[in-house]
C-alpha cells in the first residue's frame, strides 16, 4: 500500500515512516511543507495521505488545504488528517466531500501503533475513522438546551462515538459489554432523534452524523 506522509516535526514523521514501514506499507516520499505535499500527492497519487493540518510556510490550514486540492484532482484520494487540537472547522471541511476515505485523528493516537495502523488501513479502503475525542468534542459544541444533541442520553452518546469510529454494531456491543441487540435500539434512537434516516453502512451512517453535528 503505497503512502505519503506530511509531518513538519522531523521526529514524527521519521517515525510515522519506519512504523508503516515495519508493518507492510510503502512510504513514497514524506514531505514537511504544505507546497511540497501538493506535488507528491499530484505526482504519486497515493493509495493514502497522512497529513498534519499545520504545515509551513504558513503554520495555518497549509496541509489541510493541499489535501483538499489534491482531492479536487484526483476525486476520493484517501487522507487521514493529524491535528494537535480539535478543529471543527477542518472536521467539517474534510467531511464536504464524501468521496473516498476520510479520516481526522489527535496526533497522540499515533502512539498507540497496533490502532493507528489500522485506522490507515480503514481509510484506505475507502472508510471513515474519527477520533472519539474529536467526536465528543463535537458533541459539546452542539450540546444546548434547544438542540436535538441534548436529548441523547449517556449511553446514546457513548454509543454515536463508537459510530463515528467507524465500528459496526457486533463491535460496539463487545466494547460497551451488552447485546447487539440493545446497540441496534440505540442506535435507532439516535437517529430519530437526530432525524436522520437510518443506514446499515458504518461509513454513511458517520458521514450523516458528522456532517448534521457540523452543520
Amino acid at each position: 500500500m503505497r503512502v505519503v506522509i506530511a509531518e513538519d516535526l522531523a521526529l514524527l514523521r521519521e517515525g510515522m515512516v519506519q512504523l508503516l514501514t515495519v508493518h507492510g506499507f510503502d512510504v513514497i516520499e514524506a514531505v514537511d511543507n504544505g507546497p511540497s505535499l501538493l506535488r507528491a500527492l499530484l505526482t504519486h497519487r497515493p493509495d493514502v495521505a497522512i497529513v498534519d493540518v499545520r504545515l509551513p510556510p504558513t503554520f495555518t490550514d497549509e496541509g489541510l488545504q493541499a489535501a483538499i486540492k489534491a482531492r479536487q484532482e484526483v476525486p476520493g484520494l484517501p487522507v487521514l488528517v493529524l491535528s494537535q487540537h480539535v478543529e471543527q472547522l477542518y472536521a467539517r471541511e474534510l467531511l464536504s466531500d464524501d468521496r473516498g476515505g476520510v479520516g481526522y485523528l489527535l496526533k497522540d493516537r499515533v502512539f498507540d501503533v497496533l490502532r493507528f495502523v489500522d485506522m490507515v488501513r480503514q481509510v484506505a479502503a475507502g472508510g471513515t475513522v474519527m477520533d472519539p475525542k474529536v467526536v465528543s468534542e463535537l458533541l459539546t459544541k452542539h450540546d444546548t438546551a434547544t438542540g436535538p444533541i441534548h436529548a441523547l442520553t449517556a449511553r446514546e452518546r457513548e454509543v454515536l462515538a463508537l459510530m463515528a469510529e467507524g465500528r459496526s454494531n457486533a463491535g460496539i456491543a463487545t466494547i460497551l459489554f451488552v447485546t447487539e441487540k440493545a446497540v441496534s435500539k440505540h442506535t435507532h434512537n439516535i437517529f430519530t432523534k437526530l432525524g436522520l434516516a437510518a443506514s446499515e453502512d458504518d461509513n454513511r451512517r458517520v458521514l450523516a452524523v458528522l456532517a448534521y453535528l457540523n452543520a
